[in-house]
């Protein structure tokens, strides 16, 4: 994890930048969330749901918002306090599973921002079951997740060769689909295991958990990635919404 993308922690700048009132984030990797998405931030109730890493958390902090990260690993959660503490921001922390979001009270987050994660979790209908359980009524779920197509391709020899060539099935999941020799590395590297999970359950799991799906958007991921970036798009973001008499 140390040196990704995801877990490396925002330049003072960016958070100096957010202090000034001046500030974008990104639900999938590269298109920024719309600002019709966001509500005034001011003292707002915000749930950083599975986004630790020093990024998202301490700009919307400094932005004016009273900030929770919630997140599976210690280390993801440290960056978040490290670099909230280097600007003096208040924020808080709690460790666990997205799916069991228990140790918080029902109708408490104003807004739950929710970037690419549940390909980490087995099933998705018990987030956004308990996303909603959370949210205030009159509340919204932005949430990114990943396009279920992108796990049907060899993203090793289309790396290395450039070539799209179909492998697995859907659903796709590392402990079933992977060869026992690959599956056996990824859990001695202490890799995350990964699972595909169909636009049924990602946006009509959201639906059946309650919420109405207000907008929606597509984005690409970066081209050394994916081969498949001048094909389609493998990442969606949704904006969800909690009705004000749920």
């Amino acid at each position: 994890m140390e040196g990704c993308r995801w877990s490396t922690p925002f330049e003072a700048e960016v958070i100096e930048q957010a202090l000034a009132g001046n500030w974008q984030v990104i639900l999938t990797p590269n298109k920024p969330v719309p600002e019709s998405w966001f509500p005034d931030l001011k003292d707002l109730n915000l749930l950083c749901l599975a986004c630790g890493g020093g990024q998202q958390v301490p700009v919307f902090a400094a932005a004016g918002a009273k900030v929770t990260s919630f997140d599976n690993s210690d280390v993801q959660l440290e960056k978040d306090q490290l670099v909230a503490d280097r600007h003096d921001l208040e924020i808080s922390t709690i460790q666990g599973d997205m799916a069991d979001l228990s140790s918080i009270e029902d109708d408490f987050f104003d807004l739950i921002f929710n970037p690419v994660s549940n390909v980490f979790a087995p099933e998705v209908l018990p987030i956004w079951k308990e996303c909603f359980r959370v949210l205030k009524p009159g509340g919204s779920l932005l949430s990114g997740f990943m396009n279920p197509a992108f796990y049907l391709f060899d993203h090793e020899r289309g790396e290395n060769t450039g070539e799209l060539a179909i492998k697995y099935s859907l659903p796709y999941s590392d402990l079933t689909s992977l060869p026992e020799d690959k599956l056996s590395e990824q859990i001695e590297a202490n890799l995350s295991l990964e699972y595909s999970h169909s636009l049924e359950e990602q946006i009509g799991g959201q639906t059946h958990a309650g919420f109405m799906i207000a907008d929606l958007y597509e984005d690409t991921w970066d081209d050394e990635s994916t081969a498949l970036n001048p094909y389609m798009p493998t990442f969606l973001a949704t904006r969800a919404l909690k009705n004000s008499t749920a």
